[in-house]
């Protein structure tokens, strides 16, 4: 009778246990649980503590409410240029509604995966291998347009796709080095040509603006050749005026040194040729004096005879 009533006690221990156990759930943070009335979806329980009716609800899904990250596998993508490529990528979500993403779709991630990798082969499908390579953030934003539009039913929130790698095969990349290449070469030459071309503009300008110097220097030099001459000429005159008057009114002195004054212009003149080889002159001083006396007399007449002839 004793070991009946103890056996009866210990399983009433062991049921209120049970029932204690399966009547409180603590949900951590960043999950939240769905609970099921005899299979039925009936509420979701956020992080914190609850308390539950045991046999009759239960707990169904356990549903992660943090972002999370989905590596997208590599696969080949034909381009829109027929271009085999090897793209792979990652996906961001964030489950929003517990409910939806537990009931709404079988398999959560395997469906965002098969989804991200359709829509990759149809946006990279569509450009050519070009646009593909360089216009990364186009293909993300297209992805992540697609991709968070068809998950929203599930209770879901894309945040972000990315695209990690793109791999054109080994002898597209080679040929692409070539032209790659080929192009720098190109610039170069252009850029080369380029310098050459500034460089003779430059030295064409250079000699048009020397050329006009030189130009400019010879017209004032010869305005101030002209100039002198003229200065010269009128300096020329003027002290032949002045002999003349000189010799009108008989200052015998004044045609002594015109005369020698062009005697000596002479011999310079003589002197300076470039025919001359053998010069004899009559170096003798008094000869020379002798000479300017006759012609001093001969002026003289000059004067004397005038007068008389206008007379």
């Amino acid at each position: 009778m004793l070991d009946s009533t103890l056996i009866s006690a210990v399983i009433v221990v062991i049921l209120a246990i049970v029932i204690v156990r399966k009547s409180v759930i603590i949900v951590k943070q960043g999950f939240e649980y769905t609970v099921e009335r005899f299979g039925r979806y009936s509420t979701t329980f956020s992080p914190g503590f609850h308390i539950m009716i045991p046999f009759i609800n239960r707990i169904g899904q356990r549903v992660n409410m943090m972002e999370q990250v989905l590596d997208v596998p590599s696969q080949d993508v034909i381009s829109k240029d027929n271009a085999v490529l090897q793209v792979d990528g990652v996906v961001f979500y964030q489950v929003l509604d517990a409910a939806k993403a537990a009931y709404e779709v079988y398999r959560l991630e395997y469906a965002i995966l098969n989804l991200t990798m359709t829509n990759i082969r149809t946006v990279l499908g569509s450009m050519d291998l070009d646009d593909a390579l360089s216009k990364r953030d186009t293909i993300n934003a297209q992805l992540l347009s697609v991709v968070d539009g068809a998950t929203t039913p599930w209770g879901l929130k894309v945040t972000r796709i990315e695209i990690k790698d793109i791999s054109p095969p080994m002898d597209l990349v080679n040929a692409m080095a070539r032209q790659m290449k080929a192009e720098r070469e190109k610039r170069a030459n252009i850029l080369e040509a380029e310098g050459f071309r500034q460089a003779a503009i430059l030295r064409a300008e250079g000699e048009k603006q020397a050329i006009v110097l030189d130009a400019e220097g010879r017209r004032e030099a010869a305005f101030r050749d002209a100039e002198a001459r003229e200065r010269s000429a009128e300096a020329e005159a003027k002290a032949t005026t002045m002999v003349s008057e000189a010799i009108a009114a008989g200052n015998l002195q004044a045609i002594n040194y015109f005369i020698a004054q062009k005697y000596v212009e002479a011999l310079k003149e003589f002197a300076t040729s470039p025919n001359q080889k053998t010069l004899l002159l009559p170096m003798e001083t008094t000869g020379i004096l002798g000479s300017l006396a006759g012609i001093t007399e001969i002026f003289k007449d000059s004067l004397a005879d005038k007068p008389a002839g206008d007379s």
